[in-house]
C-alpha cells in the first residue's frame, strides 16, 4: 500500500514536461509542458508524479525529460 504515502514521500529527482500531446489520453488538461514535476515513484514505464490538479498519476516517461541539479 505504498500509494497512501506517495503524496508525502520524499522525492526522488525532478524532471521536466516536453510536451503533452497524447495519442489516446488527454494530458494536456493536467500537465504543462516546460513544468517541473517531482518524482514521487517510477516505474520501468511510467513516472508517478503529482500533476496539475494536484492528486498522483502515472505519466509515460516519454512526455518528460530529467532535470539537472
Amino acid at each position: 500500500m505504498i500509494h497512501k504515502t506517495w503524496e508525502t514521500a520524499e522525492t526522488g529527482r525532478k524532471i521536466k514536461c516536453i510536451h503533452a500531446n497524447a495519442a489516446k489520453y488527454k494530458v494536456d488538461s493536467v500537465l504543462t509542458p516546460g513544468s517541473v514535476y517531482e518524482v514521487k515513484n517510477e516505474t520501468e514505464e511510467f513516472y508517478f508524479i503529482i500533476d496539475d490538479s494536484k492528486k498522483i498519476a502515472g505519466f509515460k516517461k516519454d512526455y518528460f525529460e530529467p532535470v539537472s541539479s
